[in-house]
């Protein structure tokens, strides 16, 4: 009976794990919806940085502009714009 402990051991850390995620279910699906919006901000912002040098108007590809997309959506990107031409 020398496996009974090690397998109480794991049972318990596997009941652990998965009241923690059920606690923490909307938390965890919040950061992966977060995620998935910065990522596409991200890929607009990669698209606007090719479309808007020929507009003369440019905004950084980087993961804060990119949270600001994934957190606000279009009125971030014209709240980044206006940013750019107030510091300008």
């Amino acid at each position: 009976m020398t496996g009974l402990p090690g397998f109480a051991a794991w049972g318990l850390a596997g009941l652990l794990v998965c009241t923690a995620l059920l606690i923490l279910r909307r938390p965890v699906a919040q950061l992966i919806r977060l995620i998935l919006r910065s990522s596409v901000g991200l890929a607009a912002l990669a698209l606007f940085s090719q479309v808007g040098q020929a507009l003369g108007v440019t905004l950084g590809v980087n993961l804060v502009n990119a949270l600001v997309l994934g957190l606000l959506g279009v009125p971030g990107f014209g709240l980044l714009l206006m940013l750019q031409w107030v510091l300008k």
